[in-house]
């Protein structure tokens, strides 16, 4: 990894991370609040704790607005500012787009929560993941629906590298089991059309691939007062219902549409110490992003105290992380078929919004 290295400082100036997050349309402008706060709070609990080495962290934010462009100039930009890696991002296309100019100008990259397999086209030592990879996770999601009884599912589906690498991975494992996945394309077919063709395939289930709020919240809107279809259930593996404002957009339509999220059924202290802090944050419940934040931080922390700041030897220290996070130990690892060092893995889970109490999730399943 030949690179012209990070300066190493001794003058007392701060040790700077660039973040990259949405927090502007058309990205998801909550998961990018979220994902903030949690870098946020643990740079300023690096800070409090003697910063690194004794100069301050400092998080330089750019706006990524879902716009893999946009990502690709900022890490451009962050790696002029001197910055000694760069971490974050919610949206699996624009991470693919960051870790690909990151890795070609030798610049480490932590990924906090985007989830496509391939985020770079050739195995870099340069980027490292906490979030699952998505070939994980939607496997999980699969056999929850097989293990409901599901074989015969609907996808609405997209453009997208990443809901089409979804319905080939669901596809992928249903098939063999029996199951038949049917493609329904919003770009052609208005909600009650995407209706008429579920009542029609006798579909079970229709999982949403599709973009919030638009056309997910329609979707639902429509699925849900379509009396063809009162017993079909409503699924959103990419995670939607997670946030506040699906809940606020659809009430109690929003509530009982399983979702991925990657978090464990307890928390341990630290993770109960972390989502008390998020919580005042943000004035409401941390979703399993802002713990993802918290995290990515944490692990750069101790990398930059344990490694030093050249560019170079954080890359190579990938291998020799062990660092306790709020939803596990975290170490990196090679995964088959993930060319980036990826932690494998963090806890995955299958939860609703309870229809009885819209704020409260319940645990379907535990991948």
């Amino acid at each position: 990894m030949s690179t012209p290295p990070a300066a190493e400082r001794t003058d007392g100036s701060s040790v700077r991370i660039g973040a990259l997050v949405p927090l502007t349309r058309p990205g998801w402008v909550e998961a990018g609040h979220h994902l903030l706060a949690g870098l946020e709070l643990a740079a300023s609990e690096v800070n409090d704790t003697g910063g690194i080495a004794g100069r301050p962290l400092e998080l330089v934010i750019r706006d990524t607005a879902a716009d893999p462009r946009l990502a690709v100039a900022a890490v451009d930009e962050l790696a002029g500012l001197g910055v000694t890696a760069v971490a974050g991002e919610y949206h699996s296309v624009v991470a693919r787009a960051a870790a690909t100019r990151a890795d070609a100008i030798g610049l480490p990259f932590l990924c906090s929560s985007a989830v496509l397999d391939a985020l770079t086209d050739q195995p870099t030592e340069w980027v490292a993941r906490l979030a699952p990879a998505q070939s994980h996770g939607w496997r999980i999601y699969a056999d929850f629906l097989l293990g409901a009884g599901h074989r015969r599912i609907a996808v609405a589906t997209q453009p997208s590298a990443y809901w089409a690498s979804g319905s080939r991975i669901l596809r992928d494992r249903l098939v063999p089991q029996g199951g038949t996945v049917i493609e329904l394309d919003t770009g052609t077919l208005a909600p009650a059309a995407v209706c008429d063709e579920l009542a029609g395939n006798r579909a079970t289930a229709l999982l949403l691939l599709a973009g919030h709020p638009e056309p997910a919240v329609s979707l639902v809107r429509s699925v849900r007062h379509d009396r063809r279809l009162t017993e079909i259930m409503i699924g959103a593996p990419a995670g939607q219902p997670e946030f506040a404002e699906w809940a606020a957009a659809l009430d109690d339509d929003g509530a009982a549409i399983p979702f991925l999220r990657y978090l464990p059924e307890f928390l341990s202290p630290l993770g109960t110490r972390v989502e008390k802090a998020l919580r005042e944050r943000l004035a409401g419940a941390p979703s399993f992003v802002a713990f993802e934040g918290y995290d990515t931080v944490s692990v750069l922390a101790d990398v930059l105290r344990s490694h030093g700041t050249d560019r170079a030897r954080i890359a190579e220290s990938w291998p020799h992380v062990s660092v306790e996070g709020t939803r596990g130990r975290i170490e990196f690892s090679r995964a088959p078929g993930i060319g980036v060092r990826q932690w494998a893995w963090a806890p995955v889970q299958v939860v609703d919004r309870d229809p009885a109490a819209p704020d409260r999730f319940r645990i379907r399943y535990t991948g």
